[in-house]
């Protein structure tokens, strides 16, 4: 077990925000910083498994609006991610990445840069020094940071000259810690400003139920093959409720765009797209950090799909009753009620009513596998559907135990 992880299987999974403000004090973007902990003041390390944790927490553990609102956020990359070496899983509606300073400015990184901009990212230069290469970039940039409490400040006159020759980049003033610094920025028109003295980060804590290990590899492999087989694909992401509830938190960060909310994994997995969902697979690999129990997986394998059996008697749709068993048993796993995690999905309306106020004929699959769980002897005899849940989901997991170790 992991120091974070309770016995239930359930963790704790954290993302630090620091607020981005205009020259009026307004909020208008949020940078997402790495934290290993609630207590972090530090993020500690900024590699690639930062950056990884960062990303799949922030957009499919809260959820990207449930961090940033409608606000932009500020994404610090590594070499391996604007070299084109790993893909982003996201669209560049709204995040800004953030090349840190550490970054060597060599030409696949500069190419790797050029295509991101070019595919709409916008892209910041993280602490800004003169002649570290980065000003290379500035046909390519939209922010530049000048660090205002430990930066050398000898030659701030230049580089803000020549970052004003270029109309369509914003100075923002970071690491503002004292009345002076503010006031410097003030002077030199820096148009964004982040620190301290405005606003210390936010450490947002999330109880999270991890995918398993085992199904993160099984989908990362049935992603890489040539053909991909899309019901294998859907198959393993429903295998495991917290995959599913990652692809639905993922789906709603594109689901602005689309007239349609999903009813099943399936539609979740189609909306987010393949490629992304080969991304996600491949960082949350990355952010590796231990599965839940297998018993607690089988738990909640087992009330979606007993769900999913009794649908037809009330006349609702079979996947969209093993979607609503798969939300409302991680809910009950995580200690919280279904009806709060009705704003993190793109959920159809009969998915949502179910959750929130138990109606509609999904309500009543829920209210039906309720009494069931409950011991309580309804209007159906459920024992036949139970057992063959009980079946389906012990296979499933044995199945991809095997198919994982082999």
């Amino acid at each position: 077990m992991k120091p974070s992880e309770s016995a239930d299987g359930t963790q704790l999974v954290h993302v630090g925000r620091q607020p981005i403000f205009d020259v009026h004090g307004d909020v208008v973007a949020y940078e997402l910083l790495f934290r290993g902990s609630m207590d972090a003041v530090a993020a500690g390390r900024q590699d690639t498994y930062a950056t990884s944790s960062v990303m799949v927490n922030a957009f499919t553990e809260f959820g990207i609006r449930e961090v940033a609102g409608d606000r932009l956020c500020f994404i610090n990359l590594t070499r391996e991610f604007l070299s084109g070496e790993l893909a982003l899983p996201f669209a560049p509606s709204q995040v800004v990445l953030e090349v840190l300073e550490t970054v060597e400015m060599d030409d696949e990184v500069i190419a790797g840069i050029t295509r991101l901009a070019e595919a709409g990212y916008r892209i910041a230069l993280d602490d800004f020094v003169w002649g570290s290469g980065q000003e290379q970039l500035f046909g390519l940039a939209s922010y530049v940071k000048l660090d205002l409490l430990d930066g050398d400040l000898s030659h701030l006159d230049e580089v803000v000259a020549a970052v004003r020759r270029f109309p369509d980049i914003q100075i923002i003033a970071e690491r503002l810690e004292t009345d002076e610094q503010v006031a410097l920025a003030d002077r030199y028109g820096m148009e964004l400003r982040q620190g301290y003295a405005l606003s210390r980060p936010q450490v947002l804590t999330v109880a999270s139920l991890s995918p398993s290990r085992l199904r993160r590899l099984e989908l990362l492999t049935a992603l890489s093959a040539a053909d991909a087989d899309m019901p294998r694909i859907v198959s393993i992401i429903a295998s495991d409720p917290a995959l599913s509830l990652r692809v639905l938190r993922a789906s709603n960060s594109v689901a602005a765009g689309h007239a349609n909310r999903v009813s099943s994994v399936r539609q979740a997995v189609v909306m987010v797209g393949l490629k992304h969902i080969r991304q996600w697979a491949t960082l949350m690999v990355l952010d590796d950090v231990g599965g839940a129990t297998e018993e607690h997986m089988l738990g909640v394998l087992t009330r979606a799909r007993l769900c999913e059996n009794v649908a037809q008697w009330f006349g609702a749709a079979p996947d969209a009753a093993f979607m609503t068993g798969v939300i409302t048993g991680v809910a009950s796993l995580l200690g919280i009620p279904p009806s709060t995690m009705t704003d993190q999905f793109p959920l159809a309306p009969a998915v949502a009513a179910a959750l929130t106020n138990g109606s509609g004929r999904l309500g009543q699959v829920l209210r039906a596998v309720d009494s069931y769980e409950r011991g309580e002897l309804g209007t159906f005899d459920l024992a036949p559907q139970y057992m063959d849940a009980v079946r389906w989901s012990t296979r499933t997991l044995d199945a991809s135990n095997r198919l994982t170790a082999a």
